[in-house]
């Protein structure tokens, strides 16, 4: 029998003691909190000697915690690898049991067989793709249909403090960057209709330009693309960031409608605030062609004022505000979808916000195409 040597303390409760060719580690006592790396790393030591077995004994054990488990687990691993044998046999049955389980769970990410379509494949997968989508939105708007209703009812559970909040958010927080982006597209368009009218001799038309333009058109999408940006990104990051959160499924879990909490406040702020944002950017675009006609151009003040009220119809006044709503509900509806199909990833937040604003933009250019199709048609 070989002579094995003095025994060695690697911690209070872990002593090791070996010869050429066997190491023995000999738990006893309390073993929680250890020191798993500098454990570990000494027995490495061993493995990459002459050690051909490992025992492990029990000599004791008490109490013990997942440090130890980790100790043992690296240790095993170790031994595989230096392709040393090893017998845990006397160790409590426990333990052994993790240990098995340890090994047993193949901790490889698992690898993404991707089989190649062809091009009728490929097709027939988006097409299903794409009538799931259909389907869950329409789903989606029946579901804001509903709680609409139920709020006309007074049988809503959404909060008033909510509805301010986004009331605050999406209206008087929104003025000022209206008010400048409205002015400034007012100048822009009075600048682009001068150089054509200068060349007729008619720069008095500029201010029927830019009221036609602002009031029946221009004003409603300027605010809809600031207000998409704005607002629209920061409702899909908000009920975004909840879902990853988990608080929808808390939401779920006691019963509370995420339709009613979350979208019907936002909804209902957004289609409130929409027209009177639409107002002050054609009135602010107004100014904005008035300070490039009355300041640059040298109009006679009086003059473009009068040529600006006589272009300022009712119908085209109407139609900027029905443009305003409408881009509301769109902002509203794309912003909280997005958000409630949000994914549980560390980027998913950001996509949610990226595909709000898209299809926002997306869907008030084809609604504001749809809505100059049929004004023409019924001469308005």
């Amino acid at each position: 029998m070989k002579k094995k040597q003095q025994l060695k303390i690697l911690s209070e409760g872990i002593q090791i003691q070996h010869d050429t060719e066997n190491l023995l580690i000999i738990l006893s006592g309390d073993l929680r909190s250890c020191d798993c790396v500098r454990i570990v790393t000494e027995v490495q030591e061993y493995l990459t000697s002459s050690i051909k077995k490992i025992d492990f004994i029990d000599d004791g054990l008490q109490t013990w915690d997942s440090s130890l488990l980790l100790i043992l687990y690296d240790i095993l691993r170790l031994a595989r690898h230096n392709q040393v044998s090893y017998d845990c046999s006397h160790l409590p049955q426990n333990l052994q049991d993790l240990l098995d389980l340890a090994f047993a769970v193949d901790r490889r990410p698992p690898q993404k067989t991707s089989k190649k379509q062809d091009f009728l494949e490929n097709i027939g997968a988006k097409s299903l793709v794409f009538r799931d989508m259909i389907l869950h939105v329409i789903q989606y708007i029946g579901a804001i249909c509903v709680a609409f209703w139920r709020c006309l009812t007074s049988r809503s559970i959404m909060r008033y403090i909510d509805f301010l909040s986004a009331l605050d958010d999406c209206g008087p927080k929104a003025l000022g960057i209206v008010a400048l982006i409205s002015f400034l597209v007012g100048l822009i368009l009075a600048f682009v209709g001068a150089v054509q009218l200068q060349t007729f001799g008619a720069q008095i038309y500029v201010a029927s330009l830019v009221t036609v333009g602002m009031c029946r058109i221009m004003g409603a999408i300027m605010v809809g693309i600031i207000m998409a940006g704005r607002t629209g990104s920061a409702y899909a990051a908000t009920i975004g960031t909840m879902q990853v959160n988990e608080e929808l499924d808390a939401l779920e879990t006691m019963g509370l409608p995420k339709i009613d909490f979350l979208v019907m406040p936002r909804l209902l702020a957004m289609l409130l605030t929409m027209p009177i944002l639409t107002l002050l950017s054609d009135v602010m675009g107004m100014l904005g062609g008035a300070f490039v006609g009355v300041v640059l151009m040298n109009l006679p003040y009086q003059e473009y004022w009068k040529y600006a009220f006589d272009a300022f119809t009712l119908n085209n006044f109407l139609v900027g505000i029905f443009h305003g709503f409408c881009f509301g509900f769109i902002i509203a509806l794309c912003g909280c979808y997005c958000g409630l199909t949000c994914g549980r990833k560390a980027d998913s937040v950001g996509i949610a916000t990226t595909q709000s604003v898209v299809n926002a933009i997306v869907w008030m250019i084809v609604v504001t195409g749809i809505i100059t199709v049929i004004c023409q048609e019924l001469g308005i």
